[in-house]
């Protein structure tokens, strides 16, 4: 397995199991199952609405000794709604009392777009978000700075950051983020941004890497493509005899990023970890690279119903 290894010298497994729209009453089993399969990095994050239920998992699974709590990496993600300096904490401390953990392996900053201090559910109207004049992020990155202090978390980082917002955060501050968690794939290579990472030793996660194609209907586009079914991607699934995700997920690995296919099911589980296993040549990578098309299936644009926000990738 392809690892990442952090400044401190604390090292990441390349592959790691999502839990971004895991049904509550089949995520506790599928982290039990991903951790009882040879997972060791768990992702999860407050809004998801279900890390009691990846808690009890991950519970179960350190109980039994499957894993040790050292060699398991758990990585969640600050709400937009606890951006103020004093309530980052608090909303860090609510995570982990759900996850049943003492401390975080990595803590990111959800969105670079803040609500209201507990607003609950999406806001409706300008008045519910919080400019970044309002709560610039230095401040709370600052407070994030400052749970890594108390050992509240390991490391921490950002995620759905442009290059150009972390360049400005970068400027502000001596420590610098670990990890930006972004939208990665072949329709969405982003190699700008992987490279300025890569330069400033920030590690980058892929997020929706098969495309997220179980998003609500809200969130998807009539003619979005389906990179699953893609016809570059089988042959090359073909060629390697495996499946279309396991394309997917392996070509981060090639790119040297973490990626985190998330999956309820066994089976598909076990497949994405072997994706691992899988070596492309040059001709496999140069042939998944021709495929981007700069296509977000995460566009941002459900915070742009405002006029704080009106471009969250700036890129």
């Amino acid at each position: 397995m392809k690892t990442l290894e952090f400044r401190n010298g604390d090292k990441l497994d390349a592959i790691g199991l999502g839990t971004w729209k895991s049904d509550k009453g089949k995520v506790e089993e599928a982290v039990y199952t991903a951790l009882k399969t040879g997972y060791t990095h768990i992702d999860c994050a407050l809004v998801y609405g279900n890390e009691k239920e990846v808690g009890n998992g991950i519970h179960k699974a350190l109980y039994e000794g499957i894993i040790t709590r050292k060699d398991l990496w758990v990585t969640s993600k600050l709400w937009n709604n606890a951006h103020r300096r004093e309530d980052v904490i608090p909303a860090l401390k609510k995570s982990l009392k759900d996850l049943q953990l003492d401390y975080l392996d990595l803590y990111l900053m959800h969105w670079p777009v803040a609500f209201k201090s507990g607003l609950e559910g999406f806001p409706q109207g300008d008045d519910d978000y919080l400019s970044l004049d309002e709560v610039p992020i230095i401040e709370t990155w600052d407070a994030m700075l400052e749970a890594k202090k108390q050992g509240l978390v390991k490391h921490v980082g950002v995620s759905n950051f442009s290059k150009k917002k972390l360049k400005d955060l970068m400027s502000k501050t001596d420590d610098n983020p670990e990890m930006n968690q972004v939208e990665l794939h072949p329709l969405l290579r982003q190699d700008d941004l992987l490279d300025f990472c890569h330069k400033n030793n920030i590690h980058l996660t892929a997020f929706s890497p098969l495309g997220s194609g179980d998003r609500t209907p809200e969130m998807k586009a009539d003619d979005e493509p389906d990179m699953m079914g893609n016809e570059t991607v089988k042959n090359i699934a073909e060629k390697h005899q495996c499946t279309s995700a396991q394309v997917l997920i392996a070509f981060h690995l090639h790119r040297d990023t973490a990626v985190i296919p998330k999956s309820t099911n066994a089976d598909r589980i076990k497949e994405n970890l072997e994706s691992a296993e899988i070596k492309f040549d040059d001709q496999d990578l140069k042939t998944l690279k021709s495929l981007d098309k700069h296509y977000r299936y995460v566009n941002g644009k459900f915070f742009e119903n405002n006029s704080k926000y009106t471009n969250i990738y700036d890129d």
